[in-house]
């Protein structure tokens, strides 16, 4: 017999906070998705993240429906999915603010597909909007990859229960 602190959800009747809680005890890695707009820079902080097609290379992301930089992204057309390294905290927390200029004090680089590469990230994938798909508050959008790249070695900027998580040195070298 197990036992939660968490109440069950009976089918049909989930509470968002407990929603929330229960699938915040699945760490996420950490990108922020970028793109050279009319305007300048552009940029949003994105845990939900993944690969989904080998052949052809495909990724999925799903920026909230309240998202602003997001329809400028997608009027762009492409964008780069800059993958996060434990060292990049103050970048994820800068790109998930709402208001400011996120790019202020940011020096940043030019993937070969225009956009915006972020200092110090592990990766990057150079893509091209698929389509967009309804996601309930979130929007699912699918993007064939175009280039990419491993840019240093390190470990990943992870989240875990509202809050950064970083891995334990290996104790076994």
């Amino acid at each position: 017999m197990t036992t939660s602190a968490v109440p069950q959800a009976r089918p049909g009747v989930v509470d968002q906070r407990t929603f929330r809680d229960v699938v915040g005890h699945f760490g996420t890695g950490v990108t922020v998705i970028t793109a050279l707009g009319a305007e300048g820079p552009l940029g949003f902080t994105c845990q939900s993240f993944s690969s989904l097609s080998l052949d052809p290379p495909l990724v999925t992301f799903s920026p909230a429906r309240t998202s602003s930089s997001w329809p400028r992204i997608r009027r762009v057309g492409r964008f780069t999915i800059n993958i996060l390294s434990a060292g990049n905290e103050v970048l994820s927390t800068t790109f998930a603010r709402s208001g400011v200029d996120r790019f202020a004090g940011v020096e940043w680089t030019v993937s070969p597909n225009g956009s915006p590469r972020l200092p110090g990230i592990l990766a990057s994938l150079d893509c091209d909007l698929q389509a967009e798909h309804d996601g309930g508050d979130h929007t699912i959008v699918v993007a064939s990859v175009q280039g990419l790249g491993i840019h240093r070695s390190g470990d990943p900027l992870l989240f875990y229960r509202g809050r950064y998580l970083h891995l334990e040195p290996d104790l076994a070298t």
